[in-house]
């Protein structure tokens, strides 16, 4: 919706509201007027239902305010007498437009100064569920929200299985943009599957200020930028739909690319600006190597602990030569139980798929091993995935690399200058790069902002609604992100530019870390991830003996406060 869009649905909320109370204010001891004036009828109405004045924020903040209506109409009918459980039910099911009957047909009198406590236990119980709610929404939104690592693509830094507590206020919260949504779920309601949330009607995008900008090779937290629900069940049917920003999929990468930056990749190794990227010795980036061992000592289960290698499909058995004819061996015993380290190659020639370079240069010094080769995409050489034709005929995609056009001759390992459009500069358009920005000018700048751009080519010259276009200038910054485990991440590689309206925020903090490949529960938490910061320099520290402490001294410290406040009753 845009703004003028807003100010009419907010002018509607009013006559709404002012409709259906106008009575009941009078009945307050205030004039019916008052009821009608926007951010001031709110005002008074927290007089007449007994409630603090700082409950007007409340309703003015995106998420926060559709948990707060429900609980203002419930108070409105406390303030008049309507106590009973069944005043609390209709309250919230009508929509709040109970209150209308009770403004127009019943005769009610205003309750001056009246407990706040509720008369029964369900009001008690929906009142204190309902303040959790509120309280716990405005920290997940605006403040910290957990989030867990779902894949291996920043593998060495965040582990599968890790638990961060994600900073929203670093560089700024991003208000919410879906209106109505079940709160502190993302786009499904747990357990159910089923969607959890309305897609109109749609706030415009704002971010509130943050104290730091994000920098090169910041890990950071986004929305997915192509998630388009192709697999929602139960109502999935391989098609595409609208997925609002604020609801698309939440990534998390390293940032290696900013606003204005020219950026390559060659051999697989960051260049930005002319300069290879500096990563902090946190970072551990990772390659795929082809291995050639000898002997019967060699095999990988052996390899995996001199490696300290904790994901099981790390590497895979190769049955013929990579150079000739690649042809990964069927994993038909792992599906039967087995690991696949325990699938041996007949050409024992094995490829792990992430590998730092000090684990390469380890392996090398193995015994059973004759050789360790990096494996990297030449310049020129387009990237390909396999896919079905309509005639489902498996056939080669040359579109999987950004910009996806099967033209450009990139590759995952291979790309050149590329630029990172920055708000307010302005870049020529030509037949040959508008595919790199035609996804920017007709969605993250076009339809995600309420606006109709359509691109066409016609005649060799590329139009804009029609109107011949040579330059654009961008209306935000633009960010590059990439995982670590260079081979297995899906990243900017594969699906181009991340639009700040989709940054999240900043892994700060990680308080929970469990290797579901470990037998124990004991064996499966990793004790020494515990209560560990994400970012910096150095190696990872754990900080759990001075949490458990600072968690201690509260419980002992609470313990005592309540016998010594039992004592003074």
């Amino acid at each position: 919706m845009t703004l003028t869009q807003w100010f009419i649905f907010f002018l509607v909320i009013q006559a709404i509201h002012f409709l259906g109370t106008w009575k009941l204010y009078v009945k307050a001891g205030y004039k019916a007027w008052e009821a009608a004036v926007p951010v001031y009828n709110a005002y008074i109405l927290t007089k007449i239902i007994n409630r603090h004045w700082s409950w007007v924020i409340l309703l003015f903040i995106p998420m926060v305010n559709v948990i707060m209506l429900p609980i203002i109409w419930v108070e409105t009918l406390r303030a008049f007498g309507k106590n009973k459980d069944l005043d609390t039910v209709l309250g919230v099911i009508t929509l709040g437009f109970y209150i209308y009957y009770v403004n127009y047909f019943l005769d009610v009198e205003h309750i001056k100064d009246r407990s706040l406590q509720p008369k029964t236990k369900l009001g008690e119980w929906v009142s204190s569920i309902l303040f959790a709610v509120v309280a716990a929404t405005l920290v997940h939104t605006y403040v910290m929200q957990p989030y867990n690592i779902p894949t291996s693509s920043l593998e060495k830094t965040l582990l599968v299985g890790d638990f961060l507590f994600v900073s929203k206020f670093h560089y700024g919260a991003r208000t919410p943009m879906t209106a109505v949504s079940f709160p502190m779920v993302h786009d499904t309601i747990p357990k159910t599957k089923v969607k959890s949330y309305l897609s109109k009607p749609q706030y415009p995008y704002f971010r509130l200020p943050g104290f730091q900008k994000i920098k090169r090779s910041d890990i950071v937290v986004f929305s997915w930028p192509t998630d388009t629900v192709n697999a929602f069940k139960p109502w999935g049917d391989g098609k595409h739909y609208y997925k609002p920003i604020d609801k698309k999929s939440n990534y998390v990468k390293r940032c290696v690319g900013l606003p204005g930056d020219v950026m390559s990749i060659v051999d697989g190794k960051i260049i930005s600006n002319g300069k290879p990227l500096q990563l902090p010795t946190k970072a551990k980036p990772q390659y795929s190597y082809i291995v050639k061992g000898k002997g019967n000592g060699f095999n990988l289960k052996t390899l995996y602990k001199y490696l300290e290698i904790t994901d099981p499909i790390s590497a895979v058995a190769l049955s013929k030569d990579p150079e000739t004819n690649v042809d990964i061996i069927k994993q038909a015993a792992y599906e039967k139980g087995r690991q696949p380290y325990e699938i041996t190659s007949p050409t024992n020639l094995y490829s792990f798929s992430a590998l730092t370079e000090e684990s390469a240069k380890k392996l090398r010094n193995h015994k059973n091993v004759v050789s360790v080769t990096r494996e990297i995409s030449p310049v020129g050489q387009r990237e390909f995935k396999y896919k079905y034709d309509q005639n489902r005929n498996i056939i080669k995609d040359y579109s999987a690399i950004f910009p996806n056009n099967s033209k450009t001759k990139w590759n995952k390992d291979q790309i050149q200058d590329l630029y990172i459009p920055e708000e307010g500069k302005t870049v020529d358009i030509t037949t040959d790069n508008i595919d790199l920005y035609k996804r920017i000018i007709e969605v993250y700048e076009g339809s995600e902002m309420g606006i109709e751009n359509n691109i066409s080519t016609s005649a060799n010259q590329i139009l804009l609604n029609n109107t011949p276009l040579t330059k654009y200038t961008f209306k935000q910054n633009y960010y590059w992100m990439m995982g670590d485990n260079r081979h297995n991440s899906e990243d900017s590689r594969y699906w181009g530019f991340v639009p700040e309206t989709h940054i999240v925020g900043k892994p700060v903090f990680l308080f929970f870390s469990l290797d579901n490949n470990a037998e124990g529960i004991m064996n499966k938490i990793r004790w020494e991830r515990l209560m560990s910061t994400v970012g910096g320099d150095g190696k990872l520290k754990s900080h759990k003996i001075l949490v458990f402490i600072l968690i201690g001294i509260y419980i002992i410290g609470s313990f005592i406060w309540e016998r010594k406040k039992k004592k003074e009753a």
